[in-house]
């Protein structure tokens, strides 16, 4: 069973999302990409009680900004999806959860080391140029 429900416009989207955010960190980055992705879709906590699919996610507006900097800015993530892409999206759409973004809701990069928190939530590790951040303890436990 899918950890949330999914239909091929949401795999592309999704797709086009982990291109653009970390095709430059190979499969394994743009899984954990998708892993915050789903991860956001299935939280029912903090900045996230009212988003529940997929395209929620990815166009959520936080401050007035969208939340990933790929949709504001990201002409990757204007580009069709790829084959490649699709397959990792679908993966982590199904099944796939790993650390360091195994319950990760943020993850950014700091263009230095990772702080040991960010806006107050633990670091639960790095991948590459991201840092990867899971909802503090006792928080979210729609995530774990």
């Amino acid at each position: 069973m899918p950890r949330v429900k999914y239909t091929s416009s949401d795999v592309a989207l999704m797709a086009r999302m982990m291109r653009a955010e970390a095709v430059g960190e190979g499969k394994q980055g743009m899984l954990y990409v998708g892993n915050v992705v789903v991860n956001r879709a299935v939280a029912d906590c903090l900045d996230f009680t009212d988003v529940r699919t997929i395209r929620d996610v990815i166009f959520q507006v936080q401050g007035g900004n969208f939340s990933f900097e790929a949709v504001q800015k990201g002409s990757l993530f204007y580009k069709g999806a790829r084959s490649v892409e699709k397959r990792l999206a679908r993966k982590n759409l199904k099944f796939w959860r790993q650390h360091p973004a195994k319950y990760a809701l943020w993850y950014f990069n700091p263009y230095a080391p990772c702080p040991p928190t960010w806006y107050g939530e633990p670091l639960t590790g790095r991948y590459k140029n991201h840092c990867y951040y899971e909802p503090a303890a006792g928080t979210c436990a729609s995530v774990y």
